[in-house]
């Protein structure tokens, strides 16, 4: 059965990428956990720029289709 869920619901999401992080690099060697990391760096630039986006065709702005 799932832990407490209002503690999730609490902690943001990045600490939470972050202890998952901590515990996947506990068992993969140093070389290979540089593709873990690039991987969540990405996800958050792909984040950061579509909430910008986002937040732009909400406000009107550029002539976006």
């Amino acid at each position: 059965m799932a832990k407490n869920d209002n503690n999730n619901q609490e902690e943001p999401l990045e600490k939470q990428l972050w202890k998952a992080a901590d515990k996947l690099r506990k068992n993969i060697d140093a070389a290979e956990y540089k593709h873990i990391v690039l991987g969540l760096i990405f996800l958050r630039y792909i984040s950061d720029a579509f909430e910008g986006l986002y937040s732009r065709l909400q406000k009107g702005e550029g002539d976006y289709a």
